[in-house]
This record gives structure tokens, sequence and C-alpha cells, in this order.
């Protein structure tokens, strides 16, 4: 299979695959400050809590590595800056915060005395987490299989896989891991409307995979249980909330409603830095509103009338009665989620 990465850090400046133009195009953008990496998260050149996590560690690094003080103090005042930038880029994604206080969290507790030892350790946790995330998310792969039965049909929405993570997939993971263990899987995907990364993304690196699958639009998954039947849906999470709430691309709360009605699990697939526990439950989950023209046009064809008024939430959330399981890298959590993901987060 051909390769590609996500993300990475290469001499001062940190390169990442533009998912805006795939699977047409594949294009590396290069990144020297931390507002062109808010933007590059904000614009979706880069998504997926697990990389938007490894973004952000990521443009703290280059906010010390380029840095022209050589006063430590005024160092750390401009990473506080450059924290605040990177949070407002997108609401949602806890792993966003996440990564920036571990990267904060971890310098001041190591209390540098130099603007060279502050560069040295920003710039090592950030390298952490990315290095971290792609062995999490194989165990999170194993960890799925005890679920995932052969001969499976699987319903998959939005994109889970290497491109939304640093690399291997969370979801999708689960996905390859099966495949890779010679279970003979099919896939239906849902296009995930209205920035399709599912018929975009999911299905081109399924197909870089060898994976069989289906693309189907999102309204299709009823009839497809009804008729040709499920055996389980595998979806990630851009933040779980302490009770077992699931915040995820838009239209998984309606897979879900309809793996309900038909008696098809419906597993979240996620690292368990998406768990926020300080979340009492998804009501409290802000969710990213996006801008009319991902609904309006496909591409650059305009598909409604002008001047409609237009919806555009980013996520959704699934109340945790429709949530089968979680799965994680510290293994998998069933309900009640109250006291089952704060033992799984006690154990990290």
């Amino acid at each position: 299979m051909p390769e590609y990465f996500t993300i990475r850090w290469l001499d001062g400046h940190v390169q990442m695959i533009d998912q805006r133009l795939l699977p047409q195009e594949v294009v590396y953008r290069d990144y020297i400050d931390v507002e062109g990496v808010a933007e590059a998260i904000h614009t979706m050149v880069i998504r997926g809590a697990p990389a938007i996590g490894a973004a952000a560690g990521y443009g703290l690094a280059l906010a010390a590595w380029h840095s022209r003080t050589g006063d430590a103090a005024l160092m750390h005042a401009e990473l506080m800056h450059a924290a605040n930038v990177l949070r407002a880029s997108r609401p949602t994604a806890v792993n966003l915060f996440w990564a920036i206080e571990r990267v904060l969290r971890n310098l001041d507790a190591r209390t540098p005395g130099s603007v060279d030892q502050i560069r040295e350790i920003v710039l090592a946790e950030a390298q952490k987490i990315a290095d971290e995330d792609i062995q999490t998310n194989r165990q999170i792969g194993l960890n799925g299989q005890a679920l995932v039965p052969d001969g499976a049909r699987i319903f998959h929405h939005c994109n889970t896989g290497a491109l939304a993570t640093v690399g291997y997939g969370t979801a999708l993971g689960v996905i390859r891991a099966a495949h890779e263990h010679g279970k003979k899987i099919h896939v239906y995907v849902d296009e995930t409307r209205p920035r399709l990364q599912g018929a975009r993304l999911t299905s081109w690196e399924l197909k870089q995979l060898g994976i069989p699958h289906t693309v189907v639009v999102d309204g299709a998954s009823g009839h497809i249980m009804r008729t040709v039947g499920a055996d389980l849906c595998l979806v990630g999470c851009d933040r779980i909330a302490a009770n077992g709430d699931v915040a995820n691309k838009i239209g998984t709360f309606n897979l879900a409603l309809a793996a309900h009605a038909h008696g098809v699990p419906l597993y979240s697939v996620g690292p368990t830095s998406t768990v926020d526990l300080d979340t009492p439950n998804g009501d409290a989950i802000p969710i990213e509103e996006r801008p009319a023209s991902e609904v309006t046009h496909v591409g650059e064809c305009q598909v409604t009338p002008d001047g409609v008024q237009v919806a555009n939430p980013s996520f959704d959330v699934t109340p945790a009665r429709y949530v089968t399981a979680i799965i994680t890298e510290k293994g998998i959590a069933y309900p009640p989620y109250l006291e089952s993901l704060a033992g799984l987060k006690k154990g990290n």
C-alpha cells in the first residue's frame, strides 16, 4: 500500500497532508508558526480528534522554536498566547485542549531556566504525544477484536483512520486490525455529509488497505440494516462526557437510532484522552457551528437556492443509552459509564 502520513515535525516546521484535497490530490502543507497550525485546524486541513491534539502540541513547539526572545519568562508568555490561539481553532474536540494542557503542565513541572530548555521540553512533549498516539491506536485496534466477529458487516461514520490520527486509526483501526487478523469483513461507509469525510477519506483509506467496502448515503443505514443486515457499528468520538454521552461527527446520533431500532450494537472508539470527566453529560459539550457554504454547496457547486437559512452543526451528541460500549486503549467500558469510564481514566 502507498505510504502517507497525517502530520509530522521536520526541522523546525510541521508538515500535514491537506485532507480537503483527498482523494483527488495528495498534497502536503508546511507550517512554521502557531497561527498557521490553528488555521489548518479550523479549515480542516487536519481533522480528527487525535490528529488535532498532535497538531496542537506541534503548534506550541513551533511557537517556542521560532521565538526570537532570549528571556525565558517572555517565551513562557508567548506560549500562553499560542495556547489561546490554538484553543480558539475548534471548540468540540477535547484532545485539542488535553494536548495543550499536557505540554504546558509538563513545562511548568520542569521549571526550565533558559529559552533553549523551554524549546527542548516543549518539542519533546509534543513529539511524545504524536508517538504515543500510534501505539495507543494499535492497542485500541487489538482491544476491539473481541467485538468483531469473522464475517462481520460493519457500519462506519465519518473518518477515524490514520488520517484522523497520527497513525493507524481508532474506529477504523479496529476495522484495520480485524482485516490484518484475517477476518472476512465488509464495511458500509456513510458518506458523512456535509464534508463527505466517509466518501472521500474513509473509502480512500480502505482502498489503500484492500478492505472490502461499500459507500452509502447517510440516510441509507436503516434500509440496509433491515434488508441486508449489519453486525455492528463503529464510530469515533471527539469528546466523551463522564456519563458516556458521545460527541462525534454530525449524523452519528442518526446512525445510533437506526442501529438501536434494529438491535445492532454501536461502539464508540477512541483514546482515553477523549474522555472528559469534567464534562458531566452531552448537554455541556460545546457544538461547533460551521459555515453555511458547507451545506449550500458540494465542492464549488451550489445546490440550494440563494439566501436560504442553514444550520450546520459539525457534531451531534449520542446519548449514552444508545452506546453499547466504548473501546479504548485501556480496555472496553460498558454501562454504567460513570463508573467504567472513571475506572479507565484512573488507570492512566
